[in-house]
């Protein structure tokens, strides 16, 4: 199925010199085979969802894969050749500590990922994690434990070499996630696949999640979109500044003025705070304003009239 669409991909766009070709991978199922078929078809950059190597955390979490499995799986993707992966991190796992937080940092960083991204867990309703934490049986970790594991991320991986480019993504020079920095430059990208989601001339849809209606339609010619939105210019300034500064380096002052925005009027209170600084021709979150990325968003949107 990915041979096919990627086939269709190359006969219909033009691709650059060297792409950025990245798949998702579960530690749990992932093995040579799979690999080698994926390295066929041109994948260079593989993404592993470890979220921890402590079993009990995975346990809760519902993962099906543990510890060394995923050490078992690291194992295997750097002996089929591929030097560009990611690992996929989680910090606030119910009855996560620092020092278990502390050594999954450290297994990672031993595994020599070109990239890692460490996000706090967020429980969605309708799922089992959910359902436990609302009945009491478990507990999240209070939130100053959760902002502690969060700076202590940020420190260890910069002294490991990681540079901190995005409020949860870290990368060895010169290995950026290139397809995340698009999205976060409100760049544009195509849907493909039941589902996927596609931001085009200033439209963002989403196909069908149906897949027999996915691939009707696409037998008869039809784009299978669910919904279509359109950006309109308070959308697409509110995207440009919660998007933007996602990313460490910020938004640029310049691009800000074709919105004909004044940021740093504005932001004037906010910057006085200590939660956003001025380098150059870009605003960006300091270290205190990225814990409290949002609310600071609100504060920026309130300040400019957006709802």
């Amino acid at each position: 199925c990915f041979g096919q669409l990627f086939k269709c991909l190359k006969e219909n766009f033009k691709f650059s010199d060297s792409p950025e070709i990245t798949v998702e991978a579960n530690p749990g199922t992932v093995d040579k085979s799979k690999i080698d078929a994926m390295l066929s078809l041109g994948v260079n950059r593989l993404s592993i969802g470890v979220q921890s190597f402590n079993d009990a955390e995975l346990e809760t979490l519902g993962r099906i894969h543990t510890s060394n499995e995923a050490v078992k799986a690291i194992g295997t993707v750097k002996n089929s050749g591929i030097k560009n992966f990611s690992i996929d991190l989680m910090y606030g796992i119910p009855g996560q500590t620092m020092k278990t937080w502390e050594e999954t940092l450290s297994k990672a960083v031993e595994s020599s990922p070109t990239h890692i991204s460490s996000y706090e867990l967020t429980p969605e309703k309708n799922t089992p994690l959910y359902g436990l934490i609302e009945g009491g049986k478990i507990n999240m970790p209070d939130e100053e434990l959760i902002l502690e594991m969060y700076g202590y991320a940020i420190d260890y991986l910069a002294s490991k070499g990681y540079e901190h480019y995005e409020i949860s993504n870290f990368a060895l020079h010169g290995f950026r996630c290139i397809h995340n920095l698009n999205y976060w430059d409100r760049g544009e990208y195509i849907a493909a696949g039941a589902g996927a989601h596609s931001f085009i001339k200033g439209f963002r849809s989403k196909n069908t999640d149906d897949i027999r209606r996915y691939i009707k339609d696409l037998n008869k010619g039809i784009i299978p979109e669910a919904e279509s939105t359109e950006i309109k210019r308070d959308d697409a300034i509110k995207e440009f500044i919660f998007l933007g500064l996602r990313k460490t380096e910020g938004i640029s002052l310049a691009k800000a003025k074709e919105f004909g925005l004044d940021l740093p009027g504005v932001c004037r209170e906010l910057i006085e705070d200590g939660h956003l600084e001025m380098e150059g021709d870009y605003l960006r979150l300091t270290r205190k304003g990225l814990v409290v990325s949002n609310s600071v968003i609100v504060r920026l949107f309130e300040g400019l009239g957006l709802d």
